[in-house]
């Protein structure tokens, strides 16, 4: 029987430990053996069987235990198989976890030593196989075993606190033994081992307020009635230690915040029995008069409270609301002040929270009261009037001067200023005047309520003395109906009768109509003038609703006979006294068409007004057609035959302006010799064109006409004649005025030299036809210049330029 043998090697401070360790590990060891595989070894034999032998395996010790943080190499055990003699013949294997950098064996003796220091924390233990061979025949002679080498731990980690910071609250005023918080803390050390990592806690700062738990660092009040409006932050630190606080053991600490949160333990306060405020009596309402405040230690919704005026009759002119930001009571004004009549106010304000715990505080003690105020500051107020708006009734053609209605204002001041009345100068009607001393309104103008039913005017109320202030007041006037004016038929009735109607047939219905409004609303009457002789004719029926019926009261009319009936028709009211009036209607004969119908318009109503057939009514109109025809195209005709004439005119006019036209004049009296010599010819003058010649053509033709009127009238006047020398001077004037006109001075000498002349006229323009060969052949034949007949002017022909 072959065995494993295992030497192992302890320091001796833990002897103790190491020995309960391998009790733990045999207890363990033998349990692994049970399941152990066994052996079986064949041995050789003789013949064709087989002997089998079986063989018990050696024990190997299954754990082995190294401290940690060890820095010096050691032998931790040793391995020995039963087969080693000592010999040296057997070579011991080691394999598996940390084999060979961490653990070495011995390959003769089996002794297993560490080779570095190790950690328990970054690994705790480690798996390792065992062998042991022979060495000549390199063939095992134990099965491979496996065992651990446990490393042992030493109290080396600091605890640690998990979770920070640590941060909590609690509320105020909490019991005693009140949780606030858990820290943890952790060590790294093995917890199964000695007490290297079993933890305490307790409280470096913060008592006697909190205490902790030492095993569970559960943090708990330790202190009644803790005040948050007395401290809010309280800093707690705690300390843990491993070893169960033993000397030579580790600990770390940790501050905890610790904050009260805020209960309603406090009620409001007041800081005055009284408040003092003052308010012109002028303030509208909804003016801040002032503001109050409670003051509430707590916070939040637990520091909100409501104000509210408490007792006397002064509550209901002020009224008081909580501002919801800065929580004071705000003071507004509910009413109109008056300093006349009250000008102190007194009220009492209280404050009360919202939020009531009657855990911490009675209730009562959750609200305070304060006494208001409020003093009344005089101000120069305005006018005012008794009445909001005044309204008044007044009769329409009143005289003037009658009063209808008074206003009255009063100044509510102490000192009580006197008062001028006045109307608003918008009313530019002037209907009605003021009284400025007592507001008496009268009536100015004569009222029409036809022509306004209403009067709206507005009335100022002034103060003589100090500021001036001014109020005004609206008042509306109504006028009143009278009956003044008298009905009338309600527009131009135009009623015809139809040839041949029956007496008694309906011809018209005739309505009225009235300006007036008489209270109990309009009733008209109908009739017919009265006379001593019955309308043989028509008769009209009242029909009691204010309209009335033309009747027939004959038959048989005719165009013939007579054409338009003449019917007076008197129209009357009921008021009172009664008004009436006379409209004559004109009854006109109609030869009606199918249905009754008279034409109103066209052809066929002409004809019936002219009193002839509608036949001879369209020849008539026919034959008018066809004349304005005729008569339309003669125009046409004319005016075509005239634009071919000045077409002609025109022609004859541009190849008038293509020649030179020259004027002769006779020289001044005394220069050259003789009769003879005193004609000299004058320099040409070329005439200039005219730019608008068919505007001036009639021009020209007037001059032509009054120059050949002058010339026959020449031979009985002289040269000194009146009416020669105007007409010199105007045709100068004219010439001078228009640059376009021939040049009249030339002809001045021409025109009168003939008369008491042995040979005649030397003008050619009375030289023409044969009159003139006739005197140039009977003359004799002087070497002279002749005279030369003048170009006709501006292009004209030969019977516009003789004269």
């Amino acid at each position: 029987m072959h065995q494993w043998t295992v030497r192992m090697s302890s320091p001796g401070a833990l002897a103790i430990v190491i020995i309960l360790s391998m009790i733990t590990c045999w207890v363990w060891g033998e349990e692994r053996a049970l399941l152990g595989v066994e052996a079986d070894h064949l041995s050789p034999g003789s013949g064709s069987g087989s002997t089998h032998r079986r063989l018990r395996r050696g024990w190997i010790w299954k754990q082995l235990f190294v401290p940690e943080e060890d820095p010096t190499p050691r032998v931790i055990g040793q391995l020995k198989s039963d087969y080693d003699r000592g010999e040296f013949s057997i070579k011991y294997i080691l394999a598996g976890e940390g084999a060979g950098n961490v653990f070495e064996i011995d390959e003769f003796s089996g002794e297993i030593r560490t080779l570095q220091r190790l950690d328990r924390e970054e690994k705790a233990f480690y798996v390792l196989q065992a062998q042991a061979i022979n060495r000549r025949t390199e063939e095992p002679v134990e099965p491979q075993s496996e065992f651990i080498i446990k490393v042992q731990d030493i109290n080396d980690n600091v605890p640690q606190f998990q979770n920070e910071p640590y941060i909590s609250s609690i509320p105020e005023m909490c019991p005693v033994g009140t949780t606030v918080t858990q820290v943890t803390a952790t060590d790294a050390d093995d917890p199964l081992f000695g007490n290297n990592a079993k933890l305490i806690y307790s409280i470096l700062q913060g008592e006697p307020y909190f205490s902790v738990e030492p095993k569970t660092g559960i943090i708990v009040t330790s202190w009644a009635n803790m005040d948050r409006e007395a401290r809010e932050l309280y800093l707690v630190v705690v300390q843990v230690k491993d070893m169960l606080g033993l000397s030579g053991g580790y600990s770390s600490s940790t501050t905890v915040t610790v904050s009260l949160t805020d209960v309603n333990d406090n009620g409001p306060t007041f800081q005055h029995n009284q408040y003092t405020f003052s308010v012109p009596e002028s303030a509208m309402v909804g003016t801040t008069v002032g503001r109050i405040m409670a003051e509430d230690g707590d916070m939040g919704v637990n520091a909100r409270m409501n104000y509210s005026l408490e007792d006397l009759e002064e509550s209901a002119t002020f009224r008081i609301q909580t501002d919801p930001v800065t929580q004071e009571g705000v003071v507004l004004l509910a009413k109109p002040l008056d300093y006349e009549t009250k000008r102190r106010f007194v009220m009492a304000a209280e404050a009360i929270n919202n939020i009531v715990d009657t855990r911490f505080l009675s209730y009562n003690e959750f609200q305070d009261r304060t006494t208001l105020k409020i003093v009344v500051e005089d101000v120069d107020e305005p006018p005012v009037f008794l009445t909001p708006v005044y309204e008044w009734k007044v009769v329409e053609n009143v005289v003037v001067g009658t009063v209808v209605g008074s206003v009255t204002a009063r100044d509510n001041d102490a000192v009580n200023n006197p008062i001028r009345y006045s109307i608003d100068k918008s009313d530019i009607r002037k209907v009605f005047k003021i009284d400025p001393n007592n507001g008496t309104v009268t009536v100015a103008k004569p009222l029409d309520r036809e022509s306004a039913a209403w009067h709206n005017m507005t009335i100022t109320a002034k103060e003589t003395n100090q500021n001036h202030l001014s109020s005004w007041v609206a008042v509306f006037i109504k006028v009143l109906d009278t009956n003044d004016n008298a009905p009338r038929l309600a527009r131009e009735y135009q009623p015809y009768i139809c040839e041949g109607t029956q007496a008694g047939e309906l011809i018209q219905l005739l309505s009225a109509v009235d300006p007036d409004e008489p209270s109990g609303g309009h009733h008209f009457y109908f009739s017919m003038v009265p006379d001593k002789h019955i309308n043989p004719n028509f008769t009209i029926r009242d029909n009691q609703d204010n309209t009335a019926s033309i009747l027939a009261r004959r038959s048989s009319f005719t165009r013939r006979d007579r054409a338009q009936y003449q019917l007076p028709v008197v129209v009357a009211d009921s008021g009172s006294p009664a008004l009436s009036s006379t409209s004559t209607l004109t009854i006109t004969v109609c030869s009606c068409q199918a249905g009754g119908h008279c034409p109103s318009g066209g052809v066929e109503a002409l004809a019936l007004s002219m009193g002839v057939s509608l036949q001879t009514m369209l020849g008539l109109l026919v034959c008018l057609a066809t004349l304005t025809a005729l008569c339309v195209l003669l125009l046409g005709v004319r005016r075509h035959r005239r634009k071919q004439q000045q077409a002609l005119e025109e022609g004859e006019e541009e190849k008038g302006l293509e020649l030179t036209e020259k004027v002769l004049r006779y020289g001044e009296p005394g220069r050259g010799g003789g009769r003879g010599g005193d004609m000299a010819s004058c320099q040409p003058v070329p005439l200039r064109s005219h730019p608008r010649r068919r505007d001036r053509r009639l021009r020209r033709e007037e001059v032509a006409a009054s120059i050949r009127m002058s010339l026959r009238h020449s031979h009985l006047v002289g040269p000194d004649d009146e009416v020669f020398s105007q007409f010199i001077l105007d045709r100068l004037e004219e010439a001078d005025q228009d640059p376009y006109a021939p040049p009249f001075d030339c002809l001045r000498t021409y025109a009168f030299e003939g008369t008491g002349s042995a040979t005649g006229s030397l003008s050619s323009l009375e030289s023409y036809g044969s009159e003139a060969s006739a005197e140039r052949h009977a003359r004799p034949r002087d070497p002279r210049p002749h005279l030369v007949r003048l170009t006709p002017w501006f292009g004209a022909a030969e019977e516009e330029t003789t004269f």
